[in-house]
């Protein structure tokens, strides 16, 4: 209660700061920010004919004041001939003033126009978590534009605006991973540390508001996981704690985590050249480039990290539900060599001002070597007490080979904001792992061995996922949009692992009553449509998807096949907003969700090959449905300071859980682990974030989330129900001399166990490893959805020096869990059965990083001129001239 107290207390104070401007706040300037740049592009047409004007002289104008008359004069900022179907772009156009667009072409009536970017409506968007109306702000389409009509002037208002590390969203957040100098050098694992809403165990294992949310990387399902994807990649990070119909049903109770990857559309050239080594002798390299000329963006980017992990832990497990009773003790102890490196390349090929087609790929490799060793002591309640002693050493080779490629194409309407989007992506895995694993028992007394036994594990695993997604939005008016879109995805999985025993002449005798060789196909097809309007301070969007999809499996060795049809599916969506005085805003929202069980929770084969964790699915598993609520505040002071405040709640009927069940095998008891329908379940909660500017060189965010759960299960004990909290404070402190200091930490208190089996989405097919029991028990596996986590905290730094000219160098040196205080300690039970498993893992880990950006965006860089043009038009400057 003491540390609730302390969290309580900052976010008081940061809640009363923002009250206040900061101290010498208050004629910010922008300092060193880099100007923001868009284009104009558009079509002329005849007014009679709609035939396209070739030739025709475009100018964009500007008012500015001259420093040498003292006088304010009109400045050609950019300008071009028109092509032969009418068509004219006007790049590296300033974001932020208003511009007169002239034009003059022989025979038709001079024509000007007063255009400039819709920067306000662009800012208000991007405060709600909207980042892409940046984007298509400063991509402005004027239309057809006819000439020899009246006038038409469009007015607009002006707005300054900055790239701050975390924008707050009501929908949603957007954190900018280049202000998280912590994570410099490791994976998305690291990034998600200091997300908001976010929490991340030693392994890396992500939930959000105590649940396992779908990951996205650039809006689209993936098959890579976040640990093979290097944080120097990413650009931002979405968190969509309750997403619309437009987005994909599945997901049970969790939200999106979008992982943004890095792309530049800049006219010119801009890249990057990173390095780091760690305190471990473990060294990484990166490098990224993008060119963009003319009507070609190219970017391509590479990284190779190598890592060394070191855990160990204990396991506690004292079983009842057999006679005698026994209570067993394990210590382990693990270390893991090996690297990965990560290649991302594409294009986007502009064919005219209002098409573009765009082609990106991925590519993620590499191989980790764990070696585990463990001692196992086993007592049997006899009388008297019955100890055995055994030594268990397990050497693994895991093998991965993500790839991932999407094709797009985008079409704008001369309307604004009326476009067309369509994509196809496929992603593809291949897995392949190796254990050995060696058992000697011992003899108590004086530890010689009596008996050794070995085993070995081979798996390996393909995924296949291809989705095809087509997005229609079409603005009514200024006030209302209709949106509409189709979705196809099919997933296709094929898993082997073959288990083999060791024979006295080192001979690997196969064992089918161990091994399994599965593959499974599952298909979802959905559509969706939205309708969103503004009635002056009160805004809706209602929306609707349906879903359905189906699913079949077949487990080849066992020549068992089961398929499941899942049946249409309506799941709507409401949002309701109103904004109020002084920057404030209320948001009311609720969806329909669903969790559709995967392979290895329906399937009925029994998996023996770890003695220790013996694993059976359940083919009478029924989809979970979700409905979630939540009610939002949000207020956005003078000084740019945010406060949002959420109160949640979300239930879910048959939710998809962890259970235990007693069986024998060999005329022997056993307990097998597996999967049921839970009776009832829900989550409800409070979760405040802050963003805080305390001073002008000292920026806070803090995040709080207090909330409870409960899970109700037949045959398994009620544990008592208890109120849970999380905390995270990050800091960022701009020193002198070009010196940036963080400091972040993170609390979370007794927590109950999240439910097992959720996110459906992704499951361990394909992984080469069905049911993880290659591990041969190692550190010990969560039994069953009662229990609950005990509490654990850390504390990350990091220093930053910039150096160069627009500090275009850095060097920076960060550190994780300083105390070495994170741990897992996890207990879970069941009826017969108890389990406490401790571990901790990469505590103190120093990394050093160097980064240096270059480019230039210039748009006559890569221009081959029209000589022509040219001399027929001397004083008509090229686009990007000033």
């Amino acid at each position: 209660m003491r540390h609730f107290s302390i969290v309580l207390a900052c976010f008081l104070i940061s809640y009363v700061s923002v009250a206040q401007p900061p101290a010498g706040g208050g004629n910010r300037k922008g300092g060193n920010r880099p100007q923001m740049n868009g284009s104009f592009y558009g079509k002329l047409i005849e007014s009679n004919t709609l035939k396209p004007i070739e030739f025709a002289s475009v100018q964009l104008v500007q008012n500015r004041f001259d420093t040498v008359s003292k006088k304010r004069k009109d400045v050609v900022v950019a300008g071009m001939l028109t092509k032969a179907n009418g068509e004219f772009l006007l790049e590296n156009i300033p974001a932020f003033g208003q511009f007169k667009l002239r034009v003059t072409v022989v025979g038709f009536k001079p024509y000007e126009q007063t255009v400039s970017f819709d920067m306000k409506t662009a800012a208000a968007n991007a405060n709600n978590g909207d980042m892409s109306s940046i984007v298509g702000a400063l991509d402005k389409d004027l239309g057809n534009i006819k000439i020899d009509i009246e006038e038409k002037v469009l007015d607009n208002v002006t707005v300054t605006a900055s790239n701050p590390g975390l924008r707050l969203g009501i929908d949603r957040k957007v954190f900018n991973v280049d202000k998280n100098i912590v994570s410099a050098g490791g994976t998305a694992v690291d990034v998600m540390r200091n997300v908001p809403s976010i929490n991340v165990d030693i392994d890396g294992n992500v939930t959000m508001r105590n649940n396992t949310p779908q990951i996205f990387v650039d809006g689209r399902p993936t098959t890579m996981t976040l640990d093979q994807i290097p944080a120097d990649a990413i650009e931002s990070v979405e968190i969509i704690t309750n997403p619309s119909a437009k987005f994909d049903a599945s997901g049970g109770t969790a939200g999106i985590l979008n992982v943004v990857l890095k792309k530049n559309k800049k006219v010119g050239y801009s890249g990057g050249i990173r390095t780091n080594v760690d305190s471990r002798g473990r060294v990484g390299l990166g490098s990224d480039l993008n060119i963009r000329q003319e009507k070609v963006n190219f970017f391509v980017s590479g990284n190779y990290n190598q890592r060394k992990s070191i855990s160990n832990g204990t396991t506690d497990r004292a079983t009842t539900f057999i006679t005698p009773n026994s209570q067993l003790h394990q210590t382990d102890r693990s270390t893991m060599l090996g690297g990965f490196g990560f290649f991302r390349g594409g294009m986007d090929y502009f064919v005219d001002n209002r098409n573009t087609i765009s082609i990106a790929g991925n590519l993620a490799k590499g191989q980790f070597k764990p070696t585990t060793t463990s001692e196992m002591i086993t007592q049997l309640m006899t009388s008297p007490v019955t100890s055995s002693l055994a030594d268990r050493i397990s050497n693994s080779t895991s093998n991965f080979n993500n790839s991932g490629t999407t094709l797009s194409y985008k079409h704008n309407y001369p309307k604004s904001g009326q476009e067309l989007t369509a994509d196809v992506t496929y992603n593809t895995s291949k897995n392949s792992s190796s254990n050995l694993i060696k058992t000697d028992s011992l003899d108590y007394s004086n530890h010689s061995t009596v008996k050794s036994s070995s085993q070995r594990q081979d798996g390996k695993g393909a995924n296949q996922n291809f989705v095809f997604q087509t997005d229609y939005s079409n603005p009514i008016n200024e006030k209302s949009k209709f949106e509409m879109g189709a979705r196809v995805s099919v997933r296709k999985v094929d898993n082997k692992n073959d288990f083999f025993i060791i024979d006295g002449s080192g001979h690997a005798v196969y064992s089918p009553l161990l091994s399994v060789n599965y593959n499974s196909i599952d298909k979802v097809y959905a559509a969706y449509t939205t309708y969103s309007n503004q009635i002056k301070s009160f805004g809706y969007q209602l929306g609707l998807r349906v879903e359905s999809s189906n699913y079949t499996g077949h487990l080849v060795d066992k020549g068992q096949d089961f398929s499941t049809k899942f049946p249409v599916s309506l799941f709507p969506s409401v949002f309701l907003s109103n904004k109020m005085k002084n920057d404030q805003e209320m948001q009311l929202n609720y969806t329909r969700k669903i969790n559709r069980p995967n392979f290895f929770q329906l399937s009925p084969f029994t998996d023996y090959s770890d003695s220790l964790n013996i694993s059976r699915g359940n083919p009478n598993l029924k989809p979970e449905f979700t409905n979630s609520f939540e009610l939002s505040y949000q207020k956005t002071f003078k000084n740019k300071d945010n406060f949002i405040g959420s109160i949640y709640y979300k239930n879910t009927t048959d939710l998809i859980t962890r259970s235990s069940i007693n069986d024998s095998f060999n005329g022997k008891p056993i307990l097998v682990n597996t999967y049921i329908n839970a009776n009832a379940s829900y989550v409800t909660g409070l979760e405040l974030i802050a963003k805080n500017k305390i001073t002008k060189w000292w920026d806070l965010t803090t995040n709080l989330n207090l909330f409870t759960s409960k899970i109700t299960v037949t045959g398994q004990p009620q544990q008592d129900q208890f109120a849970s909290w999380f905390a995270k404070i990050n800091n960022s402190f701009k020193l002198p001399k070009n010196f940036t200091f963080q400091l972040s930490g993170d609390y979370q208190s007794k927590t109950v166990l999240p439910p097992g089996g959720s996110g459906g989405s992704g499951g361990r097919g394909g992984g080469g490893g069905m049911f993880g029991g290659g591990g041969g028990g190692m550190f010990g596996q969560t039994i069953t959805s009662q229990g609950y986590v005990r509490a654990t905290y850390g504390v990350d730094a990091a220093l930053k020096y910039e150096f160069l000219k627009n500090k275009q160098a850095s060097f920076s040196l960060n550190v994780n869990d300083i105390f070495k205080t994170r741990r897992s300690d996890i207990h879970s039970e069941s009826s017969g059965y108890s389990q406490d498993v401790f571990r901790r893992r990469d505590a103190q880990v120093l990394r050093l990083n160097f980064n240096w950006r270059f480019g230039k965006f210039d748009p006559n860089l890569f221009k081959r001129r029209n000589n022509k043009n040219q001399q027929d038009n001397p004083d008509m400057p090229t686009m990007g001239q000033q």
